[in-house]
């Protein structure tokens, strides 16, 4: 009897745990943008419609949720959702936005029309949620009248209402909004150039690949959750990350190239990470790619994916499953001959 009872204790404080992680996560986002004027953005939605935010700050209260349709708790929350759109009336404007992670135009087009959601959804390109400082699904973003971000939060609860409710009755006086981060003005993200990573050890990696040795530079882009997430809801997603991490963890530790994984930074910190690096005994460098900069820059939407880049720093191939053929490409690199450029 004992040992179930510390067991249910032991599962309860688990899910609390796991609840304030999603607090903590909106709680870093909201840092710095809470108070400040509201980006200025033109969104456009899965049926062609485009909505410039700036037209509504200083005359409606704007409420924008960040989702995805894999997310649990993003699904258990959706009733929420569309009780706030139907008694929005005209002082409120609410909009839908799928992270874009993990996730297809169709995969929302289906889970729009299995829950009967009216309000105009978007499906971003990671620049709304570098614009948000999304963090975390769901994230909640509520805009008062006057343009200035009111609240961010990650639960639909009484703070999320009030917060809505504040943000309705706010005096109209609009802030001065400031401009979203211009992705367009990247390098080619077919071409890699001066760019340096910051690494969790405190040092930087140079994925330019001018290492000197004319060795090839792969770039793992990952998530420390998918094997675990995704194992019940994404079965052979889970296991594509899994065959991929131990594919890149064998040839990692052969020499043949130099190797960074990526993390993503929605639902996962530095310590999320490191416990994953231990876990599985990851021996690259690893990155946190907290603001999506890389993530947008190279316009990687799923994990795994990996991006192989020559000595010239050219991006040579894009690979998003187990390829049997990569030890040998890899070698062909290294010898300075051509790869082939299917996946």
């Amino acid at each position: 009897m004992r040992f179930v009872f510390i067991s249910l204790l032991l599962l309860f404080f688990s899910s609390v745990l796991q609840a304030e992680t999603g607090d903590q996560h909106a709680q870093a986002a909201a840092r710095g943008l809470v108070g400040a004027p509201a980006p200025k953005l033109v969104l456009k939605t899965i049926d062609g419609q485009t909505i410039d935010l700036t037209s509504y700050y200083g005359k409606k209260a704007v409420y924008l949720k960040f989702w995805a349709t894999w997310c649990v708790p993003c699904r258990e929350q959706m009733p929420h959702l569309k009780q706030v759109y139907e008694h929005a009336g005209p002082d409120l404007v609410v909009i839908a936005v799928d992270v874009g992670f993990d996730d297809t135009v169709e995969d929302v087009r289906k889970y729009r029309q299995a829950m009967g959601l009216k309000m105009p959804i978007v499906f971003d390109d990671g620049s709304i949620g570098e614009a948000f400082h999304l963090r975390v699904t769901p994230q909640h973003v509520v805009i008062g009248r006057d343009g200035r971000v009111l609240f961010v939060g990650h639960e639909a609860n009484a703070k999320l209402d009030a917060a809505l409710l504040a943000a309705r009755t706010s005096a109209a006086s609009p802030g001065t909004a400031v401009a979203a981060p211009d992705a367009s003005g990247h390098d080619d993200p077919e071409h890699v150039a001066n760019l340096v990573v910051p690494t969790l050890d405190g040092t930087s990696f140079h994925v330019d690949a001018q290492h000197g040795d004319g060795h090839p530079t792969v770039l793992v882009f990952l998530s420390p959750w998918c094997e675990t997430y995704f194992s019940t809801s994404r079965p052979a997603l889970a296991a594509s990350c899994k065959a991929m991490r131990e594919q890149v963890t064998a040839l990692s530790r052969d020499g043949e190239a130099h190797w960074l994984g990526t993390a993503s930074g929605l639902w996962a910190g530095k310590d999320d990470l490191l416990a994953y690096q231990r876990e599985h005994h990851v021996t690259m460098p690893l990155a946190l790619d907290d603001s999506g900069m890389l993530f947008r820059r190279f316009r990687v939407m799923h994990v795994p994916t990996l991006l192989l880049i020559d000595a010239q720093g050219r991006v040579v191939r894009r690979i998003e499953s187990v390829d049997p053929k990569l030890p040998d490409e890899l070698k062909a690199l290294a010898a300075n001959q051509p790869v082939s450029q299917q996946n």
